[in-house]
């Protein structure tokens, strides 16, 4: 298809992502008896990425077959083997204060053969994204990660919930993937969507979905486009908003960012809707909504959706008495080490008493963009006077060359938590520091 149907370029993607993301126009725990459990294996794998030829070995998280899902409070028991030849990691998106799924914080990373268990309570509602990256930087291969689902404790009105998990491989003329982290060299970019390079995904007219689209791509912001239908945005990085439609129809993600989305499946029964990924340099049609040439679902579309239920983040956040910390990205990182040189703990980049609002201040010296991570909270994005905040909470921001952006959250949970940040460069490498709430 050609670019001029989705007219985005790098720039224009990144800034999307790095303004305003989308440009708007706790349950007590279960008890050891009951809590759920979830099998997760680290092991050598195959993807099929190459219609008619062999499958591309990867490295992956192995677990239950279908998406895994959850419920706000369940107290989520994970046990982790470790198959590979190298130590790993889990990198958390969307869990907020749960010290036992920090990386290299929390303790090493899991040894080749080792097996280790410990219990996540998912205190929020939302779309997670988990994976072994953390360490994967410059490795034999790449890895995947996995999308999990924590329903809320309400009913939500939809006919249908489905993950919409994208990402990105790098292949050699021969075949092989290559990890990130290095020079990519010769090799041609391709997307998966739930690790298959083509998905139709069936509706009905006037039938709801809830698509949850993730970015899982290495490196790459990314814009979505599902065509011919709106897409009315309910929450971003797992975490409620009140509900807009999306400009043009198109997500901006950044890497491990989050989007869920209400679809009201329109036109005519038996019609198409291509779904587009732009990657900055063009669009790649990567899956499809089918609408069925059966009968409409009901006679008329739903009501609009009102917001879904709160996850109890703060409605305000005290600006006049916050910590200010101004925190570089790119350029010189005298400050940053990749993981495999965190060892031991050096001094955080900042330490805050509980409570307290903090203020990160961050500016891009490098000449691409800079996507950064904040584990442990999320985050609002402050207006460019300081006098307010975007409607929305973040975990994940892009970045642009040359530009600050200041994010503010509320420190409310105690420990140690680490920051990520990594040029939207393929060969970049994944940087991280610390910080304190005491």
């Amino acid at each position: 298809m050609a670019d001029g149907v989705f007219p985005l370029n790098r720039r224009e993607l990144v800034a999307g992502v790095g303004a305003a993301v989308l440009a708007q126009a706790l349950p007590a725990t279960a008890s050891a008896q009951s809590r759920p459990l979830l099998m997760l294996q680290a092991k050598a794998s195959l993807i099929s990425l190459r219609p008619g030829g062999p499958d591309t070995p990867i490295w992956s998280l192995s677990g239950a077959d279908s998406g895994l899902r959850f419920r706000r409070g369940d107290a989520l028991e994970i046990t982790l083997g470790n198959e590979l030849p190298v130590p790993i990691a889990l990198n958390w998106r969307g869990i907020d204060g749960v010290a036992a799924a920090e990386p290299l914080v929390a303790g090493p990373a899991l040894a080749p053969g080792a097996r280790g268990t410990f219990v996540l309570p998912l205190r929020h509602a939302g779309t997670l994204l988990c994976d072994m990256r953390m360490s994967g930087d410059g490795q034999a291969l790449p890895s995947s990660a996995r999308a999990l689902v924590v329903e809320e404790s309400e009913a939500v009105a939809v006919d249908r919930d489905e993950v919409f998990l994208i990402e990105d491989w790098r292949l050699r003329p021969d075949g092989t993937a290559v990890a990130p982290g290095v020079d990519p060299g010769d090799t041609r970019p391709l997307y998966t969507v739930n690790r298959l390079t083509k998905l139709d995904i069936p509706a009905r007219v006037h039938e709801r979905l809830r698509l949850r689209f993730i970015n899982g791509c290495q490196r790459n912001v990314i814009a979505v486009k599902l065509e011919e239908q709106d897409i009315r945005v309910m929450a971003l990085d797992g975490q409620p908003v009140e509900p807009f439609l999306a400009r043009n129809g198109a997500l901006v993600l950044a890497p491990g960012g989050r989007a869920d989305v209400f679809v009201d499946a329109g036109g005519q029964p038996g019609s198409v809707s291509p779904i587009l990924l732009h990657d900055g340099k063009q669009a790649h049609p990567v899956a499809r909504m089918v609408t069925s040439s059966e009968p409409p679902i009901r006679t008329a579309p739903l009501p609009t959706a009102p917001a879904l239920p709160s996850n109890g983040l703060p409605a305000r956040l005290d600006l006049k008495g916050a910590l200010r910390v101004n925190l570089p990205l790119g350029g010189a990182r005298d400050d940053w080490v990749t993981p495999a040189s965190f060892g031991a703990l050096a001094a955080p980049a900042f330490r805050a008493r509980a409570g307290r609002t903090v203020v990160l201040a961050l500016t891009n010296r490098a000449d691409i963009a800079e996507v950064f991570h904040l584990h442990g909270h999320h985050f609002r994005v402050l207006d460019r006077l300081d006098d307010g905040w975007k409607p929305f909470w973040l975990d994940t921001l892009a970045v642009e060359p040359g530009q600050t952006q200041r994010i503010a959250f509320a420190a409310e949970n105690a420990g140690r938590w680490l920051m990520e940040t990594v040029a939207t460069d393929w060969a970049a490498p994944r940087l991280v520091q610390w910080y304190s709430i005491e």
